[in-house]
């Protein structure tokens, strides 16, 4: 292809909450005119900003062009919920454990947290908003226990550690009674997303790295000797694009027919006031994922991340055309009002101060889409749900790529095969949401 248009642009519904708790930012610039560049990275969340990192530290004098759709922290990279997971964590199984070369995978992702941790020396990011204090696999049933053990042991295959806690240790954790059992593993970061970012964005900019916002890219096309990457006020000519959009990359003709694109629905507590505070218990700190996948990750945070609250994230709905519905946005705010209340009855009622959605993309297969598309283009894209970590490592590798350089993060990324075709529609929303509902019915209580 000689040109890339973007059919449609990003949607988000709902505050980005991380971002809005920390309170007002810097916005950058909107790109307004043309320009040149040795490389444009198309997108500035996880994966565009450690792209444009990664490019800094392969050819510090280059010219570098980051154009972000919206504002930093306010896409993707402020609706997540905040693990950067080491270990193998595939949405698509019953216990998370991997189905390839899970060593090759928590090596990369170890290279990953390593690359951020460096980030957040090197930028001076709050440490708090990079808190390497592992998570816990809750379980609140037999069945959900069971898949604890099973990742336990698989862990133990691969000489990996973990701690079984029981009912008393999960409350002493979280204040509440709903958790039967927990696993708790120590590799992983738990990060103020919006904090990170925000952190990476003033680091790089400091260092040179130009970085656009509320500048959409709607046009990536070939002209005598350039790439030229425009957006509605402005361009940028230059000799390499990285594309680290994620999902959106289906938008720009990429891949279609094989993304999943879908949401997930979050919602956050107010500050919670000392009263409150006494009723719930429980640790200042903590992250639960659920020990089965279609569950409910819930985190506790604290005043240096942005005040004393719990979020509550669960309600997976696939929605090819990338855009949220109001609708589908006041369900799930009912699933996980009722889901908080069951946890913390002695907070129940509690309304809730914000609620968004947060866009996902899968592969079928579980692959990403992190290769050179035709000369002098890359993607970094399709992180499967895991897009702290594995943002991380596609950008980076597709930093890599474009500058020529091989590494165990490009040779395990080009190595994967394509994103598997889907079925057509109407039957792939149909079919995909039917199964979701069911699997999520069946974690209802985790």
């Amino acid at each position: 292809m000689m040109a890339y248009r973007a059919k449609r642009l990003p949607v988000h519904l709902g505050p980005a909450a991380w971002n809005t708790i920390l309170g007002p930012q810097t916005y950058g610039s909107v790109l307004s005119g043309s320009y040149t560049a040795d490389f444009v990275i198309v997108g500035g969340g996880f994966a565009g900003l450690s792209a444009a990192r990664r490019l800094m530290q392969l050819a510090p004098d280059a010219s570098i062009v980051v154009l972000e759709a919206g504002h930093i922290a306010e896409g993707a990279a402020g609706r997540n919920s905040g693990f950067m997971i080491d270990l193998p964590h595939d949405l698509t199984s019953d216990d998370y454990a991997g189905s390839g070369d899970d060593k090759a995978i928590i090596r990369l992702n170890r290279q990953a947290i390593s690359f951020a941790r460096e980030a957040v020396a090197d930028y001076q990011i709050d440490r708090n908003y990079f808190d390497e204090c592992g998570k816990v696999n809750g379980a609140a049933s037999p069945r959900a226990k069971a898949h604890n053990d099973s990742y336990a042991a698989h862990l133990a295959s691969l000489g990996e550690t973990s701690e079984a806690l029981d009912a008393q240790q999960m409350k002493e954790l979280t204040g509440s009674a709903h958790y039967q059992s927990g696993l708790y593993t120590p590799g992983t970061v738990v990060l103020q997303p919006a904090g990170y970012i925000r952190g990476l964005a003033v680091g790089l900019r400091g260092d040179g790295v130009d970085i656009y916002e509320q500048s959409p890219v709607v046009e990536i096309a070939k002209d005598a000797t350039a790439w030229v990457v425009k957006t509605r006020n402005g361009s940028v000519s230059t000799g390499k694009v990285i594309l680290s959009v994620n999902g959106h990359l289906e938008s720009f003709g990429v891949e279609k027919g094989r993304l999943m694109q879908l949401f997930l629905y979050a919602s956050m507590t107010p500050d919670l006031d000392d009263e409150a505070l006494a009723k719930l218990g429980g640790q200042s700190r903590w992250g639960i994922t659920p020990s089965d996948p279609m569950g409910t990750t819930m985190r506790r945070i604290d005043t240096a991340q942005g005040g004393n609250r719990i979020v509550t994230r669960t309600c997976a709905i696939l929605k090819p055309n990338t855009k949220p519905s109001p609708r589908d946005m006041a369900r799930a705010a009912r699933v996980m009002q009722r889901k908080f209340d069951s946890r913390f009855p002695q907070l129940a009622g509690l309304q809730m101060e914000h609620v968004w959605a947060g866009h996902l993309c899968l592969s079928m297969n579980g692959v990403s889409v992190m290769r050179e598309i035709e000369n002098g283009v890359y993607s970094a894209c399709v992180q499967n749900g895991l897009g702290t970590a594995r943002g991380t490592l596609t950008g980076m590798g597709a930093a890599e790529l474009a500058c020529g350089v091989t590494s165990d993060i490009t040779n395990h990324f080009t190595s994967e095969s394509r994103p598997s075709r889907l079925p057509p529609q109407p039957f792939r929303q149909i079919g995909g949401n039917a199964v979701l509902r069911w699997q999520e019915h069946r974690a209802r209580s985790e």
